[in-house]
């Protein structure tokens, strides 16, 4: 059988096993806030980016780096790092541009390029947009010149007339 000392100490060593796990027992129950950190860019920017580019048109279409080569002014490090406070999983993504002089040369990292990277921006084109018809269709030109929609007109019965003669109300 079991003395008051041992079930006193088995009792202690439960309780203090349950005390050394803590929190993660009631992880679940804690407010952990997601960390983003960095910059966040969405692939249509990324798809933006066109070789020969200046600095000045990257830095508007992605916005300043979060690192600058402090050797050289030419390569830019967009770096987004983020930890899911819910369930603690990682996203990391990497967008390294190499500049030549003033102009893009190479990008690398996580990101995928536009297929037209490489075309420089003068010789690339907007994409088209059908142009709408300007001109109006009027009702006598369209195939059928009837009114696309008939008005009924209600008809008041037993209403008296009314006049603007004071006298007669």
């Amino acid at each position: 059988m079991i003395n008051k000392k041992q079930s006193l100490t088995l009792v202690s060593a439960v309780a203090l096993s349950l005390s050394m796990s803590g929190c993660s027992v009631f992880d679940w129950l804690i407010y952990k806030p997601d960390i983003p950190q960095g910059n966040y860019m969405e692939t249509q920017q990324v798809e933006k980016l066109r070789i020969d580019m200046t600095k000045e048109q990257t830095e508007y279409i992605l916005g300043r780096p979060v690192l600058r080569d402090s050797f050289s002014d030419d390569t830019w490090y967009y770096v987004y790092h983020f930890k899911s406070g819910r369930d603690a999983s990682i996203i990391h993504k990497e967008l390294i541009i190499h500049f030549t002089g003033d102009k893009i040369s190479s990008v690398t990292g996580d990101y995928d390029l536009n297929s037209d990277f490489n075309t420089p921006l003068e010789l690339s084109t907007l994409p088209t947009v059908n142009e709408p018809d300007l001109t109006p269709l009027l009702p006598e030109t369209r195939p059928d010149s009837k009114p696309l929609v008939e008005e009924k007109r209600p008809t008041l019965t037993n209403q008296p007339e009314k006049s603007n003669d004071p006298d007669n109300r």
